[in-house]
């Protein structure tokens, strides 16, 4: 037990040395990037002198508009071309995936989905969209036909077997026979 309790303490004050020094590195790092800022400010951006009259100063602020455009155009142009090369990584890799022919599809699961559901999945939940598949067909009435005509002249049959049935039925069949 002994040994253990200075196992733990020599393992705490380790790590608590560890931390000590760490914290005084992540101290320099910091004063070591505000002097390295420092220094680039002083270099690229001299400090400003507000020129007196109104004629130096349009000219001053006509100069940083020059500047600021320049700037943002080449901001443009560096986005664009990052998104250039990104687009050219991401076909090489698909190309890459399809030489080493190693790629797997992963199993699909079943999902039972309405139209609904599936449209306001895909368009997002600011599309309300109801898909009723019966709103946009076309009513269409039914044309007699003879055959129907005379089907229902004839009359249903369950008609006749109603009527037959019973005592009236057959007074009526035995009246029918005199």
């Amino acid at each position: 037990q002994k040994k253990r309790r200075a196992a733990t303490a020599r393992r705490q004050h380790l790590k608590s040395a560890m931390l000590q020094l760490a914290a005084t590195e992540i101290e320099k790092e910091a004063a070591a990037k505000e002097v390295e800022k420092q220094n680039y400010l002083a270099e690229h951006c001299p400090p400003l002198s507000l020129p007196g009259s109104m004629q130096e100063l349009q000219d001053l602020c006509r100069k940083l508009h020059a500047k600021i455009e320049s700037v943002d155009e080449e901001r443009y142009d560096i986005e664009v071309r990052l998104q250039k090369t990104n687009k050219e990584l991401e076909d090489l890799s698909l190309k890459l995936f399809d030489l080493k022919g190693k790629f797997k599809r992963p199993p699909l699961r079943r999902v039972r989905m309405s139209a609904d559901a599936m449209l306001r999945a895909l368009l997002g939940s600011k599309h309300k969209v109801c898909m009723d598949l019966r709103a946009n067909l076309k009513q269409v009435k039914k044309e007699d036909t003879e055959k129907e005509k005379d089907l229902r002249d004839v009359g249903d049959w369950r008609k006749n077997i109603e009527e037959k049935s019973g005592m009236e039925g057959r007074k009526k069949m035995f009246e029918a026979g005199e």
